[in-house]
């Protein structure tokens, strides 16, 4: 399974929310949300900066992507970016491959 972060942004709907209950625990519906469509929640923390939080699942795109469009949906979220964990050595590797087979236009 690959790992999938997701990185996004709270609406003023949800900052009213966490006004009326602060103690809300948002870990509990990024993991009902994994586990839904069968993706397994890693970890749940909340961000300082460009974003209000970041979730880590191990699951596949198409998990990571109905998580996005099912929680935007409800106008609690937004500015989901979901980025994927990848193995640099691979493609470096395959880059070493195409290196010597391409020619660059007008070569």
């Amino acid at each position: 399974m690959a790992k999938f972060y997701a990185m996004g942004n709270y609406t003023a709907k949800a900052f009213q929310g966490f006004i009326k209950d602060p103690t809300s625990d948002r870990s509990k519906a990024a993991q009902a949300a994994g586990d839904a469509v069968g993706a397994k929640m890693v970890s749940y923390d909340a961000l300082r900066g460009t974003y209000d939080f970041i979730v880590v699942f191990e699951g596949t795109f198409e998990q990571a992507a109905g998580i996005k469009v099912a929680t935007e949906a409800t106008g609690a979220l937004t500015n989901i970016t979901i980025c994927e964990s990848i193995n640099l050595s691979d493609i470096a590797g395959n880059a070493a491959k195409i290196a010597g087979a391409y020619k660059p236009p007008g070569q």
